[in-house]
């Protein structure tokens, strides 16, 4: 008995772990795209409410730019009148938020509604500063300002700091992963912005944008890469060095000349919503 006990809870284990690897954000975003839809489309707000609760069940939260999913959860089941987990949901929203400073005070009122005050929250982002990654944060804004050294008009320098910048990448992948938000924020030392998409769009022509490539599809699967920033190298590394179409239409300049129905098929296999839709989430 006693020993069948033990099996028992040894396959529960098991099961928890194969559970915990098998999660695919790429999964994750489509379902995202879809119950968005409910919401900004087919205005079926309190349907969308309930879909999203039972994926924040099965997925840690992302807060993605432009749909943020989570955010909008909350408010939606605010204005509704819907449970959504109340201070517990909301302390997990404010790591979420932190990276983007400057818009806190658009939540205030919100937290204040459930009982968390402003100079909590305020707290909260400090103490969320404090975990990033030092390191990263300091190499990061090293390289963000040598990204731009000169405005990148002296191809030479251009050039040399693009090469040290992909070893750093190539580095921080190895060492530490993928460096999102969550790792090193948004803002640097000195106040330099970091968002990772223009920097690893300077890496298209380097020797090592396969590894990029391969790695980065990786961290879009773990939750940790974004699929812009992917599908943003991607597509100019095909126009700028392959001369050949892009795969997820991320140049909307270039929208004239591509297979919609094609890249819209690319799209959905990285987890981005479908060319049309992008405007409807700009608008609301």
């Amino acid at each position: 008995m006693k020993r069948n006990s033990i099996l028992i809870f040894l396959l529960i284990i098991l099961f928890f772990i194969l559970s915990c690897k098998s999660k695919d954000y790429i999964v994750y975003y489509n379902r995202v795209n879809e119950i968005d839809s409910l919401y900004r489309i087919a205005n079926q707000p309190e349907k969308a409410i309930m879909q999203y609760k039972k994926l924040f069940k099965k997925y840690t939260p992302k807060n993605q730019e432009r749909i943020k999913e989570y955010e909008t959860y909350i408010k939606l089941a605010d204005q509704h009148q819907k449970n959504f987990g109340g201070k517990k949901s909301l302390y997990k929203l404010i790591p979420l938020i932190a990276p983007y400073e400057g818009s806190y005070g658009s939540y205030f009122g919100l937290f204040k509604k459930y009982g968390i005050d402003s100079t909590e929250v305020k707290q909260r982002i400090v103490d969320w500063k404090k975990g990033l990654n030092k390191r990263l944060v300091d190499s990061f804004s090293i390289a963000f300002v040598r990204d731009q050294a000169e405005g990148r008009r002296n191809p030479q320098l251009m050039e040399k700091n693009d090469r040290i910048n992909a070893q750093l990448l190539k580095w921080t992948f190895e060492n530490y992963g993928y460096p999102s938000v969550q790792k090193i924020g948004l803002i640097g030392n000195g106040g330099v912005f970091m968002p990772m998409h223009p920097l690893f769009s300077h890496m298209i022509g380097e020797k090592e944008y396969p590894y990029f490539k391969a790695k980065m599809l990786e961290y879009i699967k773990s939750g940790d890469c974004i699929p812009k920033d992917y599908a943003n190298m991607v597509d100019r590394h095909n126009l700028q060095i392959d001369k050949v179409e892009m795969p997820y239409g991320s140049y909307p300049s270039y929208s004239a000349i591509i297979d919609t129905m094609k890249v819209n098929h690319n799209r959905k296999k990285i987890g981005l919503p479908a060319l049309k839709r992008i405007s409807k989430v700009q608008k609301k």
